[in-house]
């Protein structure tokens, strides 16, 4: 990984075409020494980095994006998820209406937030009809809208019809994302620090995943960093034993390594956040088209641009603030784990691991989220080359086991060098601690959770299910325990 130098365009202008073209042909050909190909062909200098910039020069505040930057702080500050916000897709200064829902943890909760949100956009859909009309606004409410659109004609309402968009509030979302960040955040800071990037790309996991490391979505993206499975295998092992999307130290250094690469060949960092969302070979063409953040905000329409990608930069403004707001407001943030970490030198079945370091099963598992369901279950082993993760032992633990060595108050000394193996299992650590379940038609997670005496949590975690990715019929799920009728 190059260090300390970085590929600079000092050009204030549109990025040429040939720049672009060269930038990815020498991606392709290597990419550990693409930068010094790239600056030989195309005649710029590789220089040391300079100072730091401030970090209003690295994300510019464009006034064309200053009304959708205020409404995501809004989204994260303001309005919660009980919330709907009724919102014009083009222009975020329209907030039409707020519909009120009911907890989605409540009995048919989606049905009736449908129901809500639905009857909202056909009367706001309604009232656009009759504005079309010219029938005058007779509530304040109905005047408050109707001023959206003065100075208009009157077939901006039919319009306003098509670009309507319903977001649900994150503000306790959001809340409890800058909490967990705590966990996560002096390790990013670290990387990013060691690659001489801006420190705030630290805070771009509050709009990917509020910092959930098991996060999912219906795209196909996950972890920390939301890396889907096509861009992730460039960076990290993502197969149906190990998913280093999961583990967020791994691939917090994927996403620094890949927003670096996103910023040697787009110049900018708007451009280049843009591309964390919409896709690099997107960018380019993007670029190609129009040439400057502010025009492709503006005018760029092609593909998959569409409302999240042409509003990435703006929420990444937002979460900043919003974020930066509540840190300095005393919150009680997470603390980092104190862990230690070594490569297995041959693989490993995942019960003799967990005995051997004295862990319960779902700690062991929430320091190594990368292991999937073959070898949580017992049906492959761990591979060789994993990178375990376990705690440190603390100074009272190491004092309390040379006191009592027969009692089991801290793991076993943990030996980072290479050439660690394991002592034969024994066979009490090769009975396994865990059961299959088939999650039938009717069954919760509660249920089920009650049921086998576990906690959700557990039953999540040993799953590699988020809280947002709820149980499914036919699930198989691993369950940590004995089976009980």
């Amino acid at each position: 990984m190059m260090t300390g130098i970085i590929f600079t365009n000092r050009s204030t202008g549109p990025i040429s075409v040939l720049f672009i073209l060269l930038a990815l042909l020498g991606q392709w050909l290597q990419r550990s020494f693409y930068l010094v190909g790239l600056a030989g062909l195309a005649g710029f200098a590789l220089l040391a980095v300079p100072a730091p910039l401030a970090a209003k020069e690295h994300f510019p505040l464009y006034p064309s994006i200053r009304a959708n930057v205020a409404f995501w702080e809004d989204i994260y500050s303001r309005y919660t998820t009980r919330q709907a916000v009724l919102h014009d897709s083009v222009d975020l200064n329209r907030v039409y209406t707020v519909v009120e829902l009911v907890d989605r943890k409540a009995p048919m909760a989606s049905r009736i937030n449908d129901l809500r949100i639905s009857q909202a956009k056909d009367k706001m859909a309604a009232l656009f009809d009759a504005l079309a009309l010219g029938t005058a606004p007779r509530t304040h409410e109905e005047r408050r809208i109707a001023q959206f659109f003065t100075g208009q004609p009157k077939s901006a309402y039919r319009k306003a019809k098509d670009t309507l968009r319903v977001q649900i509030g994150q503000k306790d979302r959001f809340y409890e994302g800058v909490i967990r960040s705590g966990r996560y955040m002096p390790y990013i800071r670290s990387v990013l620090a060691a690659e001489q990037l801006p420190l705030e790309l630290a805070y771009l996991p509050h709009v990917e995943s509020s910092f959930h490391p098991r996060a999912g979505s219906k795209a196909g993206a996950y972890g920390l960093w939301q890396f889907t499975r096509g861009t992730g295998q460039q960076y990290m092992t993502i197969n149906s034993l190990v998913d280093e999307r999961f583990d967020p130290y791994v691939s917090t250094r994927a996403a620094v390594q890949f927003l670096k690469e996103n910023y040697a060949v787009l110049g900018t960092w708007p451009l280049a956040m843009t591309a964390y969302n919409y896709g690099r070979a997107g960018m380019v063409r993007a670029v190609r088209a129009h040439g400057t953040y502010e025009e492709i905000f503006r005018d760029y329409s092609q593909g998959y641009f569409k409302f999240a990608s042409r509003n990435f930069y703006s929420e990444f403004l937002a979460a900043v603030r919003v974020a930066k707001r509540l840190e300095n407001s005393g919150l009680a943030m997470d603390s980092p784990d104190k862990t230690h970490t070594y490569r297995l030198q041959e693989e490993v079945a995942f019960n003799r691991l967990r005995a051997k370091h004295q862990l319960e099963h779902a700690e062991f598992i929430r320091l190594n989220p990368a292991l999937q369901k073959p070898v949580l279950a017992g049906e492959r082993k761990i591979p060789k080359n994993y990178l375990v993760r376990v705690p440190v032992i603390n100074n009272l633990q190491q004092q309390a086991k040379r006191a009592h060595p027969a009692a089991k108050l801290a793991a076993p000394q943990i030996v980072t060098t290479p050439k660690t193996r394991l002592p034969a299992a024994s066979r009490q650590e090769k009975r396994p601690g865990y059961f299959h379940y088939t999650v039938a038609r009717g069954d919760t997670l509660s249920a089920i959770a009650q049921r086998f005496g576990v906690s959700k949590e557990t039953i999540l975690v040993a799953n590699n299910k988020g809280p947002h990715n709820p149980v499914r019929v036919g699930d198989r799920l691993v369950l940590p325990g004995k089976r009980r009728q």
